[in-house]
């Protein structure tokens, strides 16, 4: 008869009812019980076998693993040869990261009982955490073969076979598994990652979906889910998707890094910069991230620093042509094309296929006034890819800037390929000239700046030559200004709603429409006249003065992408405003900081551009004037518009509008051209503009 155990807490239990006891509560759930009971049992007999196993499996349960295995090494010291035991003595070797030992216990458990289904699958994932991977796949296929629903192996093996370079076998491993638990969150999300690899982004983002919408709080599936969102061209959503990984607490590198690289597609700079400086706290030497960093300081207009980035980056590894490349871009930022050019060659050498640098090699070229080598340069992109939008449209500037526009107008279309901004898509087809339109209705709208819409504009009285009804759709800023334009019969701003009409033309199309060359170029000038009304409200403003009126204009928009080769510090024109002689007028409608202190200290300026409610404000003040002297800005085009006076100073290398090494402009007969002799040499510029001046005097 068994005897009842003398312990106060097992009472008048006898050992097997103890033991059944205790691994009835474990079995349960009721660890604290359970644990009790294993204790009480080894006080009385310390070297129970299954008292020191269970015990050492519910430690295991409670994350005490270091516990867990003295009393898993104690059961198996007692002799008692157990494939459950050993087992769990693999499992707790593997979870302390003594993966040798693990297979060593597994590979024991596996003598005992060839078919222990556990010792099978865990044997797998120890064979996974030593990198021998094959191995894994068998263990896991054995644990399959003794039961084909085991939905981790199948998951487990399927990981596998993705790490050994076979998708479609890993693929068909994890859609067994979710054809028996399609709700399995392992499984969709390792479905994702395996579609990723295969390129099959779209039937990944379903997995990802899958996966969130059975655990909503997966922040690994939504990390993933933003990956196939971002390959498929969906910024936005893959931008929500990554924020809802870090509110979940998922903070890793990558989530920062993909993060930036999203608010980038965006254009958020800003954000995306504070996105990277999140990632680079995580991982200080990553390539491609401190890459990715100068790209958003050069898009802040911050090229010094952008350099820098980009310097850190080589350091790490010479050999990178994107970020030579994108140090390359830097350097023009800064007007340094020489320079840039030897990046630019550095990363074709490492390169040579690499089409953005052949690009950006022509760009360098063109603007050290190289135009042949910079065609030759786009023409190698072209061969490489004949339907590089920005080799067409960049290959377009220079032949028009040559005066060659007949090969010029048709490369230009390209930019509508290329544009991310301004481009319109509309169901009534665009005219490009041949089609009679007699009768019918065009919309002819704006696409680029200011400058471009009035400089374009002239072309509306040839069109409505042709007995047509014009629509012209215009900024806001000049709706105003050209309502009174010849030709127009509906004048409306890019915000309002659309009339009907029949077919639809870019102003930017139109010299291609009518075929211009350099001797056709219409300049029925002037083409855009003030209202009576605003002349009248300005006149009072700079009435009284007998000495020369003349209107300047430093700076155009800071966010054009050329503003640091066009605009001029306000600081380095003083020399030419000193005189008393001339009345001064400021037409700058936004005057920067820095610009704004020198305004101040110049109280013969003065600034009514500040007051202007719209460019009809700025037209009725030129026509009070005598000249316009202006920087490649639209107050420079408006002035050459309504056929005043302009002189207009231009950088190094100027727009193609402007053609290439001219005084005069066939666009605007009324303008006379300074042009810098060098690169950034502004003071040349403004000294001969003085000179100019004096002898007019």
């Amino acid at each position: 008869m068994e005897r009842m155990l003398g312990s106060p807490l097992l009472k008048s239990l006898t050992l097997p009812q103890a033991i059944q006891q205790a691994a009835r509560l474990h079995r349960q759930g009721q660890l604290g019980e359970a644990e009790r009971l294993y204790g009480g049992i080894l006080e009385a007999k310390p070297d129970h076998f299954d008292a020191l196993h269970l015990l050492g499996v519910l430690m295991h349960q409670r994350g005490r693993s270091s516990q867990a295995l003295a009393l898993i090494a104690r059961a198996l010291a007692t002799g008692a040869r157990s494939a459950d035991a050993y087992s769990n003595h693999g499992r707790v070797l593997g979870a302390l990261q003594r993966n040798d030992e693990a297979l060593a216990s597994f590979d024991n458990a596996l003598a005992l009982k060839p078919d222990h289904l556990e010792a099978l699958f865990h044997r797998g994932n120890t064979l996974v955490g030593l990198g021998r991977l094959e191995e894994a796949v068998a263990s896991y296929g054995q644990a399959i073969a003794l039961k084909s629903d085991h939905s981790h192996a199948l998951v487990n093996r399927g990981v596998a076979l993705q790490k050994l370079g076979r998708p479609a076998e890993a693929l068909a491993s994890l859609e067994r598994a979710l054809a028996h638990n399609p709700a399995h969150v392992e499984a969709l999300v390792n479905r994702g990652n395996v579609l990723m690899e295969l390129r099959h982004p779209a039937e990944a983002l379903v997995s990802y979906d899958q996966a969130v919408a059975a655990r909503p709080d997966n922040a690994e599936a939504l990390f993933n889910r933003g990956n196939a969102l971002s390959e498929l061209r969906r910024p936005a959503d893959a931008l929500a998707s990554y924020d809802q990984a870090l509110t979940l607490g998922l903070r890793h590198f990558e989530v920062l890094f993909n993060r930036g690289n999203m608010l980038m597609e965006l254009r958020r700079p800003v954000e995306a910069l504070v996105s990277y400086d999140k990632a680079l706290a995580l991982q200080s030497n990553h390539i491609e991230l401190l890459s990715n960093r100068g790209n958003a300081l050069r898009d802040l207009q911050r090229p010094i620093e952008a350099l820098a980035c980009y310097d850190r980056a080589l350091a790490l590894n010479p050999a990178q042509a994107e970020v030579l490349n994108n140090r390359g871009n830097a350097l023009l930022d800064l007007n340094r094309p020489a320079e840039a050019l030897t990046y630019f060659d550095q990363a074709l050498a490492l390169k040579s296929d690499y089409i953005e640098a052949l690009i950006n090699r022509g760009n360098a070229l063109g603007d050290l006034l190289r135009p042949a080598d910079a065609l030759s340069s786009y023409e190698h992109a072209l061969t490489l890819m004949p339907d590089q939008a920005d080799a067409h449209w960049n290959r377009s500037l220079i032949w028009l800037a040559e005066g060659d526009f007949e090969r010029g107008w048709r490369e230009y279309e390209w930019r509508l390929r290329r544009m991310s901004a301004g481009r319109r898509d509309f169901p009534q087809p665009m005219w490009s000239g041949e089609d009679s339109i007699a009768g019918k209705t065009i919309l002819l709208h704006a696409e680029q700046g200011f400058g471009d819409t009035i400089q374009f504009v002239r072309y509306v009285p040839l069109v409505t030559a042709r007995r047509a009804t014009v629509v012209l759709q215009v900024q806001g800023s000049l709706k105003a200004l050209l309502s009174n334009l010849r030709g127009v019969s509906a004048i409306i701003d890019q915000d309002e709603s659309l009339p009907p009409f029949d077919l639809h033309c870019p102003l930017l199309s139109l010299p291609l429409a009518f075929k211009t060359t350099l001797d056709t170029v219409p300049f029925d000038i002037p083409y855009v006249r003030p209202s009576a009304g605003r002349v009248k409200k300005w006149s009072v403003r700079i009435a009284g003065a007998n000495s020369l009126r003349i209107g300047i204009a430093w700076s155009g928009s800071s966010t054009h992408k050329n503003d640091h080769n066009r605009s001029i510090a306000l600081s380095r024109l003083a020399p030419l405003l000193a005189g008393s002689r001339i009345k001064w007028v400021s037409l700058q409608r936004e005057v920067r900081d820095a610009d704004l202190r020198t305004l101040e200290s110049l109280p013969q300026v003065a600034a009514l551009g500040r007051e202007f409610d719209d460019f009809a404000d700025t037209a009725a003040v030129i026509s009070l004037l005598d000249l316009v002297i202006s920087v490649d800005t639209a107050v420079a085009h408006l002035a050459g518009a309504m056929g005043k006076p302009a002189f207009i100073l231009l950088p190094f290398k100027g727009e193609w509008r402007w053609l290439t090494g001219r005084d005069d402009s066939p666009w605007y007969p009324t303008a006379r051209l300074f042009r810098q002799p060098s690169a950034g040499d502004w003071d040349s510029v403004i000294a001969r503009v003085g000179e100019v001046l004096d002898s007019q005097s």
